[in-house]
């Protein structure tokens, strides 16, 4: 069996904990480098350093000081990637970074494990989407908003978009060596089946597929909603898992999160894609592998979860958050061929498109 302690597939990062920071401390930093009086409450995060911080006339922001592990020329990916995206469509409900003092946007701090890196965004007020009722309209929304992103984001590049991300679907092979860390009492064979079918039918077809730089994280945690409007949304945050990859990926890691307890196992999917695709209209080979993109993304969930949930029991309950989810969803799914899977989704794709 795989030591909870060995590297994963991709490198260091997602090996490499949280390093502690305390809200005196970011208080410090924002006032030193951004010359911002402010209070600082902690928050929850994969790999950084995250802090609320509140200004005396209650402007709220959003500090960050990156994993030592990550690298500098990946966090710039992900600063200018936001900048590209608003210059594109301004109206883009997107965080933006703000200068330091010296007008960087990014400042290194040197630690005992490595620099990292500083940043301050501004905070995007909303309703969190594990928190509001869902509705049809709401998963079409975000759907659309993807859409709205993915084409403000067609035309940027970045010499770190590229770079090696273990959630990326197209590493998913990779963490096949994770599944050792599968919880008891699940189907192990559910994540390899769908995993084995990923490798046959859709790594191979990856290469000919559209890329570009997409978001590649909107889970709910991750998408803010109208408090007084659930249907409306207002936010996408968390650009950390950013990369190059076939257009539809993106539309694959919304949809895995967005499917439902009943009724057929991809209606909540369904949703999502009618929405994107009033936007940005699906090539046939991309829906040809979307159900089992869809599928792998939820392996993703459940081998990393499962992994990283060993190697930190401090931050399992973040880790975890959505791992109950994705194998309720793995069951529902393996009930489909891919076949009625592909029919569904099309058919979803042909009632909005443009």
């Amino acid at each position: 069996m795989t030591s909870p302690r060995t590297r994963p597939p991709a490198g260091d990062l997602l090996a490499t904990g949280v390093p502690p920071l305390d809200g005196a401390e970011a208080e410090r930093l924002a006032r030193t480098h951004f010359g911002l009086a402010v209070t600082a409450r902690p928050l929850t995060g994969e790999r950084d350093s995250n802090f609320l911080i509140t200004d005396p006339d209650g402007r709220r922001f959003l500090l960050k000081l990156g994993n030592p592990a990550e690298e500098r020329a990946v966090i710039d990916f992900q600063t200018r990637a936001l900048q590209h995206a608003r210059s594109r469509d301004p109206r883009l409900p997107l965080p933006q970074p703000v200068p330091a003092r010296d007008g960087a946007l990014m400042v290194d701090i040197p630690g005992p494990s490595g620099a990292r890196v500083l940043r301050i965004l501004s905070y995007l007020d909303g309703l969190p989407l594990p928190e509001a009722p869902r509705s049809p309209a709401q998963r079409r929304a975000i759907g659309a908003l993807l859409a709205r992103l993915d084409r403000a984001l067609g035309d940027f590049t970045h010499p770190a978009a590229d770079h090696a991300l273990l959630w990326d679907l197209q590493q998913a092979a990779k963490v096949r060596e994770l599944f050792p860390h599968l919880p008891p009492g699940r189907d192990h064979g559910l994540p390899q089946r769908f995993l084995d079918v990923f490798e046959a039918h859709v790594l191979p077809a990856l290469p000919g597929l559209r890329r570009q730089v997409i978001h590649n994280d909107a889970n709910p945690h991750n998408l803010l909603v109208a408090r007084d409007a659930p249907e409306v949304v207002t936010g996408l945050i968390d650009f950390g898992d950013m990369v190059r990859a076939p257009l539809v990926q993106e539309l694959a890691v919304a949809a895995a999160y967005q499917l439902l307890d009943e009724g057929h196992p991809l209606a909540g999917a369904a949703d999502v894609v009618a929405g994107f695709a009033q936007g940005m209209a699906l090539e046939a080979e991309e829906l040809a592998v979307l159900f089992d993109l869809i599928a792998t993304r939820l392996v993703l969930i459940v081998a990393i979860g499962g992994w990283r949930a060993a190697r930190y029991p401090d931050n399992a309950a973040y880790i975890l958050r959505n791992n109950a989810a994705a194998w309720a969803g793995l069951e529902r799914l393996a009930a489909l061929t891919r076949d009625e899977a592909l029919a569904f989704l099309a058919a979803a794709a042909r009632e909005d498109s443009p």
